[in-house]
Parts: C-alpha cells; sequence; structure tokens
C-alpha cells in the first residue's frame, strides 16, 4: 500500500468549489493588490490567534524578515535563536547584516532550550545587550516553553518574535496574575510570524505568510515596510520591500481557516493511533522514540479544550534512520528528514565562526530523526501499513 507523507487532493476535494468560487470573486474584482480579501485574512488569522492586528506578507520568511525590519535589526546586531530549523530562521538575521546568537534545544521538544537560554543571557552583559531579538521556534506543531522564555526576554528587555510558521493554533500554558491560561502561537511575543506553505496545517495554493501582534506602533511599521517603506505612497520614510500577502491566496486561506480546528483534531487523533499501534508492535525506545506532546497533561486541565499539538509533522527518532527512510522510500511510505543539517553547520556560514558553536543536541536530533505521515485523510489501514513496515525493518536486523 502507498501511503504518502501528504496528499493534499483529499483535502481539497470538499472545498474545491468553494475554493474556486472565491478566487473567481477576486479574479471578477479586478482588486488584485492587497483589498478586501486580505484584510478579511489578517482580522480572521489575528482573532483565531489571540492577536488584535494581522499582517498579510507573501511568505513566511517575509513575516520574519518584516518583523526583524521593523524591530531595526541591523549589523553589529545578535539575534537569540535555535539552530534547529528551517533555513529562513536564520537566514533573515544574516540578510539584514545581524549575527544569530544560537542556543541549542531541548532534546523531548526539540524547541530551544530555556535553560541553556537562560545561562547564555545570563553569562556575557555586554553580548547580552546587543540581542535586538529572540526567535523562538515552535517546531512540528508543539510551543516552545514560552512561559520561561518571556520571563527571560522581559528581564532583558529583549522582544521576541516567535516564528510560528508549523504551529498555527497551537497553544501552551502561562500564568498570568496567579493563574493558568492557555496562549496560542503568536499572541505572547511581540510579533508571531506564520507561514501558509501548502504543506502547513493551514495552507495556501502558493507562498503566503501573516505576522500577528497586539502592538499597534510596531504594527503599523510593519505595514509600511511591507510595502516599500511608503507612507503615504511614493513617501519613504524607511526602507521596506515588497512583501505583499497575494488576495487570491488570502481567498483561498480565509475558506480553509473555519477547518482548521477539525484538521488538527485528526492530526491528534492520528497521533494517538500511532502511539498505539507502536505500543502494540513490540518496538523499543532504542529503535523507536515517539514525540513527546509535553502539554498534554496540563491540556487536560483546561477549562476547554486547547491544541496543546497540532502535529505539523509526526517526527520520531530512529536507530539507523537513514536506512530506515531508504527502505520505507522503496516501499511506497512517504517520509522526510526535517532537518538534516543544523543551521551552524550550513556551507553558507563556513568559516563565519558559527561553526564552532556547539550544539550537540541539534546534531543529534539532525542525524536521528524521521517525519512520518500525520496529514488529517490518512485512514488507519494506512498507519498500520507505516507502522508494520517500519517493524518489518528491525525485523531484518537493522
Amino acid at each position: 500500500m502507498r501511503v504518502p507523507l501528504l496528499d493534499l487532493h483529499e483535502q481539497l476535494q470538499p472545498l474545491r468549489r468553494e475554493i474556486l468560487a472565491a478566487v473567481t470573486e477576486v479574479i471578477d474584482s479586478t482588486c488584485y493588490i492587497m483589498g478586501p480579501r486580505v484584510e478579511q485574512l489578517e482580522g480572521e488569522v489575528a482573532s483565531y490567534s489571540g492577536a488584535t492586528f494581522g499582517i498579510g506578507v507573501a511568505s513566511g520568511t517575509d513575516a520574519l524578515l518584516v518583523a526583524l525590519m521593523a524591530l531595526g535589526v541591523g549589523p553589529g546586531d545578535l539575534v537569540l535563536t535555535t539552530p534547529y530549523s528551517f533555513f529562513a530562521t536564520v537566514g533573515c538575521i544574516l540578510r539584514l547584516g545581524a549575527q544569530p546568537l544560537f542556543v541549542d534545544i531541548d532534546p523531548i521538544t526539540y524547541n530551544i532550550d530555556p535553560t541553556l537560554m537562560e545561562e547564555v543571557l545570563a553569562e556575557d552583559s555586554a553580548r547580552t545587550a546587543r540581542i535586538k531579538a529572540m526567535i523562538p521556534v515552535h517546531l512540528y506543531g508543539q510551543c516552545a516553553d514560552m512561559a520561561r522564555i518571556m520571563a527571560a526576554a522581559e528581564r532583558y528587555s529583549i522582544p521576541v518574535v516567535e516564528d510560528a510558521a508549523q504551529a498555527i493554533g497551537a497553544a501552551c500554558p502561562m500564568q498570568e496574575n496567579g493563574r493558568t491560561v492557555w496562549r496560542r502561537a503568536g499572541s505572547m511575543g511581540l510579533a508571531g510570524c506564520f507561514s501558509f506553505f501548502p504543506s502547513k496545517n493551514l495552507g495556501g495554493v502558493g507562498d503566503g505568510g501573516m505576522i500577528v501582534s497586539c502592538d499597534e506602533e510596531f504594527t503599523e511599521r510593519s505595514r509600511i515596510i511591507r510595502v516599500h517603506g511608503g507612507a503615504p505612497k511614493y513617501h519613504h520614510g524607511m526602507l521596506g520591500g515588497n512583501f505583499r500577502l497575494d488576495p487570491l491566496q488570502a481567498a483561498v486561506l480565509s475558506v480553509k481557516l473555519p477547518h482548521l480546528d477539525d484538521w488538527h483534531r485528526q492530526r491528534r487523533d492520528n497521533a494517538e493511533l500511532y502511539r498505539r499501534l507502536f505500543a502494540a508492535s513490540g518496538l523499543s525506545d532504542r529503535e523507536v522514540r515517539l514525540p513527546a506532546a509535553v502539554y498534554r497533561e496540563a491540556a487536560a486541565d483546561a477549562p476547554q479544550a486547547v491544541d496543546y499539538h497540532i502535529y505539523n509533522q509526526f517526527v520520531i527518532r530512529a536507530a539507523d534512520r537513514d536506512r530506515l527512510k531508504d527502505f520505507l522510500l522503496a516501499s511506497g511510505i512517504g517520509v522526510e528528514v526535517y532537518y538534516p543539517i543544523p543551521l551552524h553547520r550550513q556551507k553558507c556560514l563556513l568559516d563565519s565562526g558559527l561553526e564552532e558553536v556547539s550544539c550537540p543536541e541539534s546534531e543529534k536530533a539532525a542525524a536521528e530523526t524521521l517525519a512520518l505521515p500525520i496529514y488529517p485523510e490518512l485512514t488507519d489501514a494506512m498507519q498500520e501499513e507505516v507502522v508494520a513496515r517500519i517493524v518489518a525493518f528491525y525485523a531484518q536486523g537493522h
């Protein structure tokens, strides 16, 4: 049985007529740059995320870039972040002439390790004074430990830009006025950055992105930067670029957004089935280690259902990972490695001094992790086939 890593045809079919109608409406309106469809989606995503404002941009990469530009990040500045992420996280820092300050990951969540982050902030006051922003990444659909991250950021007066490209709708517990509240990704820092790349839980039919914020001044700066820094038109008080969200993408995303919570639930259901299947498989933790949902128990005590993990990916640690990957691909099982080379080991950073950074957990994760199919439309039989093929691989003595 063939099991793809992702099958967007299954998601498209029940929405196809509504999506085509929305796209046709945009085409017939002849409003092809910005306009009401973009403004509508900005409001919808901001409200969904628990933020006040939305700024539609052309991609998740542009969301990060515009946010850093709005903070004035430039040459000589440091931006604290993780080396285990998609390249856009560090690429936006480097494009502005700033330098990343890498902090290793927690091996359980793959998100930035808050203990190490606190140690880095405390050990060198002169270096910490150069940190213009912090970018925690909510990897694979689970929020970083934002309670500790925000506490540290406030202690050192460092703005936080959440890289929530893989985590729209994911929530984590925060302490506010002596009680536990759940905040969605993007609403805890100064800004949250989303990607609408087609493979995301909320994906468009091309590139798209969004910044959300509760800060009016930051939002206004970001909106001006999005249109070449012009405010009003042809009057440029700052340097910007062409970072606008296409209204065709906005129209498609507005159709999809009301279904997002159901898709999250289906992904969590699929994750639970994987857990039951692997528990019954006889495989040991030395062979396959499943992803941890660290907020799951806390979510059980929440007054209402919360998306403690949205499983943008279902990532296992696997012994003999590369041979397992090849075996599964040859068996018709779609899998992927996110990410095989940590950011501080990328070729374009060689000779920058960053290659000397020690991030052993990121390097270990890069060598051991493998993403399995987790999309909402997976059938039980397909998941059973995935686990059966993994069992078959290790039964061969690997």
